[in-house]
């Protein structure tokens, strides 16, 4: 197996965008696309031209994904993971060359995304997806179900025609779409973001070079159009064309694809979420604690320039609330700020894009926080630490990005809690045995993952997301059922 090649349009370093569609590249009728401002436009295929094209429409076509067994599945996507390194790659090294120029992360951070890519596709990763969220049994044949009363019945998992709305704020999102595709033996139209647009073509083609007639192949598309492109969406979203829309994004293309919803079209949405930090009195004990669970608190913080849902953006230290406590907050929060800085390039960098909105917010409480608020650093966008002197976190704390934190002291862990909700993802705690102590709490504010402080960053594919099981409402849950009259001792004759 070997890693295709450039076309000689991106060769030659045209912004071009092909789009991928069962098998094959497609570069031809190309119309030019805005892409964000302030970063470059690029062409793609006419989303338009392409419709006829993308979706599956005979579903009895899913069959020859279903007669494939886990273990195929994963011989070929392990044997696809050596081809998606940066050195191997030219497709992939494109990407990360034209992502350097779109997206909110520096080059430095994304190319450390990049090279972990492969660890997605190790033999153990890929069984451990498969066997953990949904089971392998289910997906590779029917599963008994106990009855009593001459009832019986058996249950299996079975691939859906979807559409994946996919995020560009890490390249690690486009190789999990296919990798879930993939094992739910499902049929999937990827489309691709404007900060983001050729990692899942790369990865796709790289798939088909691979392995050209594959089913996992043919049950493959990708492209790009601008979100909310009523010819594309009003036409695509069908349950004619599709069962599942699995969407990733902001609030904004959250209500735009709901409008699409109904009997027959379900949507699985891993919508934005926002993540915060809880450390107890032991990391505040003396110079060492406090050096040690603020170099802790900054890698939740400052990780892949805190862009991700599970960095941590509100920082609850029970330091205490008297003139002892807030002093030592203040001094915990010069370590934060000073950790954040030190952290290395290919893990954290100061931000591309500092948002100007929420630069004015911090000069103004420079200018006027007074006894309420500190401002440590954020003069030159670096990142900056926020010490809140009361018990609520700054009004613009859901907006903190660019390696931005707001500290709160407080007396006790279970204070933090209440400043909590459905949106909060991941609570990042120290130490371990107050996350023990939290953890059968902390879910009914909302809280949906705890994690040691430090790890928030650390994600795992399979285990839950968002509080839910996404892998197990991708595929369609079949059931078989029978009876056996002989067996039944009464009921309906």
């Amino acid at each position: 197996m070997t890693a295709p090649t450039l076309p000689p349009d991106t060769a030659a370093g045209s912004l071009t965008v092909p789009a991928y569609v069962r098998g094959t590249t497609v570069t031809d009728r190309l119309v030019p696309f805005g892409g964000r401002p302030g970063r470059p436009a690029f062409h793609a295929p006419d989303p338009a031209a392409l419709l006829p094209r993308l979706p599956l429409r005979d579903p009895s076509g899913l069959r020859e994904l279903h007669r494939l067994s886990t273990a195929e599945i994963i011989d070929l996507l392990a044997a696809l993971g050596p081809l998606l390194t940066l050195e191997a790659n030219p497709l992939l090294r494109e990407a990360l060359r034209t992502a350097a120029a779109w997206s909110d992360m520096t080059e430095p951070v994304l190319r450390a995304a990049y090279e972990g890519l492969p660890e997605l596709f190790t033999r153990k990763a890929l069984h451990d997806v498969a066997e953990h969220t949904i089971g392998t049994r289910f997906l590779d044949g029917w599963v008994p179900v106990p009855g009593r009363g001459g009832r019986h019945a058996a249950v299996r998992a079975v691939g859906a025609r979807t559409v994946h709305v996919i995020a560009g704020n890490h390249p690690m999102i486009a190789a999990l779409t296919v990798i879930r595709n993939a094992l739910t033996r499902s049929d999937a139209i990827v489309k691709t973001p404007s900060n983001d647009p050729l990692t899942a073509v790369a990865i796709a083609r790289t798939l088909a070079d691979a392995a050209p007639d594959h089913p996992l192949t043919r049950h493959l598309a990708v492209a790009y159009w601008k979100g909310g492109d009523e010819t594309v969406e009003q036409a695509l979203y069908q349950p004619r064309n599709l069962d599942k829309i699995i969407a990733w994004g902001g609030m904004a293309a959250m209500r735009h694809i709901t409008r699409f919803i109904r009997p027959g079209l379900e949507i699985v949405a891993l919508d934005p979420k926002a993540s915060g930090t809880v450390i107890g009195p032991e990391g505040f004990t003396d110079a060492t604690a406090m050096a040690h669970s603020a170099r802790l608190a900054a890698a939740d913080v400052g990780e892949l320039n805190q862009l991700a849902c599970f960095n941590a953006r509100v920082v609850h230290v029970v330091t205490g609330t008297d003139a002892a406590g807030l002093r030592r907050a203040e001094e915990w929060s010069e370590l934060l700020h000073a950790e954040i800085q030190a952290l290395p390039a290919h893990r954290s960098t100061p931000a591309r894009h500092f948002d100007p909105a929420l630069r004015e917010h911090l000069r103004a409480l420079r200018a006027t926080g007074g006894d309420w608020y500190r401002v440590i650093g954020g003069r030159t966008d670096e990142g900056a630490v926020v010490l809140s002197r009361t018990p609520d976190p700054v009004s613009f704390h859901t907006a903190l990005s660019g390696r931005v934190a707001n500290v709160i002291p407080v007396d006790d862990a279970e204070q933090a809690l209440s400043a909590m909700d459905a949106s909060t993802q991941t609570l990042g705690v120290y130490p371990d045995a107050l996350k023990e102590q939290l953890r059968d709490l902390a879910p009914f504010h909302g809280v949906q993952r705890l994690v040691p402080l430090g790890r928030a960053t650390d994600y795992r594919p399979d285990l839950p997301q968002d509080a839910t099981e996404p892998l197990r409402r991708m595929v369609r849950w079949i059931t078989d059922e029978s009876h056996d009259p002989a067996a039944a001792s009464g009921g309906r004759r």
